[in-house]
């Protein structure tokens, strides 16, 4: 079975200095139809302005993924931990028995523009933990490379949750399939740009979600465009 999450069907707030869409239910933006999708809480695609930021907020026990396209994100947290993060860049954040961190836009001239991603862990109340890696675009560009999984597999992130998250980027002419395990619970984001799944055309901001599917999910890369996309792998 298949589920299309249109970019403009999201939830929106708008706070001035904060622009952001929800595809699932977050702060002030409740429906009870896309509350999630399996441990998969939140995406949030936040455009935050020079100066504006979150600041210090506490979680505790949820795997924290922040994924910038454009502008740079600065971190701080209660363990002591920092950097300021880049397109190309993923931070993972295990809030873990408890963090209090603040997410700022790290320049003082141009919006940030990131996405921030929640996914439930498979165990609670251990330590915090926090880095960021940066992810060659050209290792990505017509391939899947995986960003986040359980044991930090091809130098990924390893999170506390059997989980995967497998980018890609897609230009015109080439095309991408991933093999569908029907057990499992399949989640294609596209984070920039546009593309083709099995014929359907996604732009920015859209999503499917796959469940009880076998043999491949096919993409193709759309006439003078490059899309940026993103697939969770997801325990049901």
């Amino acid at each position: 079975m298949r589920v299309v999450r249109r970019a403009n069907e999201r939830g929106r707030v708008s706070a001035g200095w904060l622009d952001s869409r929800h595809t699932f239910s977050f702060g002030h933006y409740h429906d009870p139809a896309w509350m999630g999708f399996g441990p998969l809480r939140v995406i949030n695609e936040d455009r935050v302005a020079p100066g504006g930021g979150f600041p210090p907020h506490r979680h505790a026990n949820m795997e924290i993924l922040s994924y910038v396209l454009s502008g740079a994100l600065a971190h701080r947290d209660s363990t002591g931990s920092s950097g300021v993060l880049r397109p190309g860049e993923l931070q993972w954040m295990s809030a873990g028995s408890g963090i209090e961190h603040s997410e700022y836009n790290g320049s003082e001239g141009e919006p940030v523009h990131f996405l921030q991603i929640w996914i439930m862990p498979d165990r609670g109340d251990l330590p915090p933990a926090y880095a960021q890696r940066m992810f060659d675009p050209a290792k990505r560009q017509g391939r899947w490379a995986t960003l986040a999984s359980p044991d930090g597999e091809q130098g990924s992130l390893a999170i506390r949750q059997q989980a995967w998250l497998r980018g890609a980027r897609l230009a015109e002419g080439e095309e991408l399939v991933h093999p569908l395990d029907p057990a499992r619970l399949y989640w294609l984001h596209v984070a920039q740009g546009g593309a083709t799944l099995d014929g359907e055309a996604l732009a920015a901001g859209d999503a499917v979600g796959l469940t009880a599917e076998s043999g491949e999910l096919r993409l193709a890369g759309r006439p003078g465009d490059v899309a940026d996309l993103l697939l969770f792998d997801l325990p049901p």
